[in-house]
Parts: structure tokens; sequence; C-alpha cells
């Protein structure tokens, strides 16, 4: 069984600034709050440390798609079964639009958990609003 997540926000910065946060995969876990590092492993794949409440996870992901500010797209190629796509849309010269749309298989115990209980949405949610208090703050500096 597979879940998804779709979520949301939008960002009083333009989606110039919404691209050069995201598109460094470095500055992840300054927003991904259950993200501990991301190293770079080579120009597409790149090695992950999660830290989740009662579960550590390591995996290898690779960018699939890279449009500078339109999307970036990724899938896992170790560890856990996920593949992802982030958005970006502008609104005007000053505001954007982020899109996180991530799919996964919940495989364990702590993911199924997860999945029943809309954990993964807030968490996702919890995270665009870091992103976009990083992204704001960098707008306006």
């Amino acid at each position: 069984m597979s879940a998804s997540l779709v979520e949301t926000v939008d960002l009083q910065a333009p989606v110039s600034v919404a691209w050069a946060l995201w598109s460094d995969v470095t500055r992840w876990p300054k927003f991904l709050s259950h993200v501990a590092r991301v190293d770079k492993l080579d120009g597409q794949r790149f090695a992950w440390k999660l830290e989740l409440p009662g579960a550590d996870k390591a995996f290898v992901a690779e960018l699939t798609e890279v449009i500078p500010e339109d999307r970036i797209a990724w899938r896992t190629v170790e560890g856990v079964d996920h593949a992802g796509v982030v958005t970006f849309h502008r609104l005007s010269d000053t505001t954007s639009r982020v899109t996180l749309q991530i799919e996964y298989d919940p495989k364990g115990f702590v993911e199924h958990l997860g999945a029943l209980t809309n954990l993964d949405s807030t968490l996702a949610n919890y995270d665009l609003g870091e992103f976009q208090k990083l992204a704001e703050a960098t707008a306006s500096s």
C-alpha cells in the first residue's frame, strides 16, 4: 500500500528566493525538521539521514528532474521507498507558492502509524512553515 501527501504554502518571497533555498540540498536540514543531514554523493545522488520519533533512517535519493525555478523531483535508490516533487509557482514579483508532493510506501509500524494519524501531513505542514519563515527572512534582507 502506498501513501501520498500534498502540502502547499504561499510565500511573501519571489520564486527565485524559494528556488535558491530549496535547490541547495545542504540547506534542507534548516527547514526539514526530521532531516539530520544531507550529503552530496555526486551531481545527482544524495545520502540522507533522518531522525524520526522512534526511528532513524538513512537512504540515498537521486534527482530525477531539475527545472530551475519550476520543479525538483527525486526518488530513492536505496533504503526507504519514496519519491517526491517540489513545484514553484510565481504569484507576483514578490510572492510565490511552493507545493510539496511525496509518494511513499509506509513500511513498518512507525510509518503506518504516521500515515494513519496524519503525522506525515502535520510534519510536512510544519516543515513548509519553517521554509516559509526562512524564505521570507531571506527575501526581506
